[in-house]
């Protein structure tokens, strides 16, 4: 049956038989029961109308009583639930069946990509404690535009024209932000203005990036088959990526030991590269860069990490969430170097929480790509 022929089948069905059991039930729950068992037969159940809301980002499943979502920035509570715990792992399963995964004690976790692009992350017990928990992050079909982050303030228009350039003049970018801070889509935004005559690598662990770009190979890493082989880490197609003639590397986030092969990349002639990282203001990120290098056994000096750093990366760009669910570019910091054993850092930008503007910082660029810029009392001129 085609999904109307079902709809009809399953509301007539449903109508006899509460007409059989003369059970009083209004036009209206007949149509809603109708529609969820309809969503229980070939969606995802309760879960269902979520996923069609475009208005939608996340939705975060702890048990079967609860069910959450968030919208416009925020969290909120839904009246929906499953029937059980059962009913939780059903829809887990149902979700997974057609990407070749599998979730049960043995293997208690996964992560995984929808084929619309949204990442899903599942946990069931024993590790999920209190019942099977689920976190789906929803992909836009329709990717934000620079335009959309302007009309939401996320930056203003001379902000927008410095990043523009910053990008256009092969800056080294580095994005950093808390989780759900709008990291990725920032990304996505600046990538969109690299030239069209430029060939991009990107190299993400669940696709997002939509750069509507000519020349593009998109690459994503694949985790290891039920045996715990074939899996394909990020560092390995960071490396890979070196030999595929890219003039620019896009990673979705450095996570990992991958991070030494993006800083030789962008030391060594691929200008222009741009990655995300999970950090709550410019310095931390520049140090978590430092501790996923030791964790990648990076075996020379401090010193020589840092200088390293401090010669890859030109600007980080701070995003954040407010406390209203509102996300801000918070600062646009410039890395200068390194002057006695320490980061010396130039901002450029700021935001100003009470006024909810964008003011420029106390100094000018000093990396010759953006030197040339003059900073006005409203901003970038």
């Amino acid at each position: 049956m085609s999904p109307a022929e079902l709809a009809v089948y399953v509301r007539d069905t449903v109508s006899r038989y509460l007409l059989d059991k003369q059970l009083p039930v209004s036009g209206y729950d007949l149509d809603s029961l109708a529609e969820e068992m309809v969503d229980e037969l070939t969606g995802y159940g309760p879960l269902e109308t979520l996923i069609k809301d475009d208005r939608i980002n996340d939705i975060l499943v702890n048990g079967a009583r609860a069910i959450f979502v968030e919208r416009d920035g925020k969290l909120e509570r839904t009246a929906l639930r499953f029937i059980d715990d059962d009913h939780v792992v059903r829809v887990i399963r149902r979700i997974l069946a057609p990407l070749g995964r599998r979730i049960d004690e043995s293997s208690p976790l996964v992560d995984a990509r929808l084929p619309d692009g949204s990442r899903v992350n599942a946990v069931v017990p024993p590790i999920a404690l209190d019942g099977p928990c689920l976190s789906i992050r929803k992909f836009r079909q329709d990717p934000l535009q620079a335009g959309d982050l302007l009309s939401y303030g996320t930056f203003d228009t001379d902000l927008l024209a410095f990043l523009t350039t910053a990008v256009k003049r092969r800056c080294n970018i580095l994005v950093s932000g808390g989780t759900g801070a709008g990291k990725t889509t920032l990304l996505n935004v600046l990538s969109r203005f690299i030239s069209d005559d430029e060939r991009i690598v990107t190299i993400e662990d669940a696709a997002e990036l939509q750069l509507r770009h000519e020349h593009v190979v998109r690459l994503e890493t694949r985790p290891p088959n039920v045996d715990g082989m074939g899996s394909v880490v990020a560092r390995d197609l960071v490396r890979n990526a070196l030999r595929m003639r890219p003039d620019r590397i896009v990673l979705g986030e450095v996570r990992g030991n991958e991070v030494m092969e993006l800083l030789q990349a962008m030391n060594t002639g691929h200008d222009g590269c741009m990655s995300t990282v999970h950090a709550n203001n410019s310095a931390d990120a520049l140090l978590r860069l430092e501790m996923l290098a030791g964790l990648a056994g990076f075996q020379g000096k401090e010193q020589t990490l840092r200088q390293t750093i401090a010669a890859s990366i030109e600007l980080v760009v701070q995003i954040g969430r407010l406390a209203d669910g509102k996300r801000r570019i918070l600062a646009v910091v410039e890395l200068v170097g390194v002057r006695d054993g320490q980061f010396v850092l130039n901002e450029l930008c700021r935001h100003d929480a009470a006024t909810d503007r964008f003011e420029s910082g106390n100094a000018r660029p000093v990396s010759p790509k953006l030197d040339d810029l003059r900073l006005g009392p409203g901003g970038f001129a």
